[in-house]
């Protein structure tokens, strides 16, 4: 664990989401092993793989989250000397049968930042401003990792309740998860 890190949080606004702000942000994982859905059962199993996101991958996220601000939703940076570490966005667009869930589509910390405390704080942000902007849960498409699922359930989320399809359709080996506000 980093010690003496001094970080700022703040809600990111289009001037803040410029072609370089993703140009040290580090999105390396290596996992080894996953959770996965047998019938209704959800078991551990060994998959080695690694992911990096490349420039033109940072400029369609940083595209998705343009429209996120714009769309009423909320982009949570962590910033160290005015370079982000973290991004977490939740998206304005209610869906449900109760129309009472907000997405969290992002939430990623820079691979040397990890393990900080950083994604747990912005977590707890993009609770508080779900809650604000009106919803009673938050939605979690999460990557199936061990480490990852691991995160998920130390800041309380538990599995969805109900699935929402579109969602789930863009990546189905994400877990679905949520969280009551």
């Amino acid at each position: 664990m980093k010690k003496n890190i001094n970080v700022e949080y703040r809600a990111l606004d289009l001037s803040d989401l410029g072609s370089s702000l993703f140009k040290k942000f580090n999105r390396y994982q290596e996992t080894n092993r996953v959770w996965f859905k047998d019938k209704d059962q959800f078991s551990l199993k060994v998959d080695h793989f690694v992911e990096e996101w490349n420039d033109e991958k940072k400029t369609s996220i940083l595209l998705e989250l343009h429209n996120c601000v714009r769309s009423g939703g909320v982009v949570i940076g962590a910033l160290v000397e005015n370079g982000l570490v973290g991004f977490a966005n939740v998206e304005m667009e209610f869906f449900g049968m109760n129309k009472e869930y907000l997405e969290l589509p992002y939430i990623h910390v820079s691979n040397e930042f990890r393990n900080c405390g950083i994604g747990k704080k912005m977590f707890e942000l993009c609770c508080q401003k779900a809650k604000l902007m009106g919803a009673y849960k938050l939605y979690i498409a999460a990557h199936p990792s061990e480490e990852t699922q691991h995160f998920y359930r130390a800041v309380g989320c538990t599995f969805a309740e109900e699935i929402n399809q579109t969602i789930y359709e863009k990546e189905p080996l994400d877990i679905q998860l949520e969280i009551t506000l």
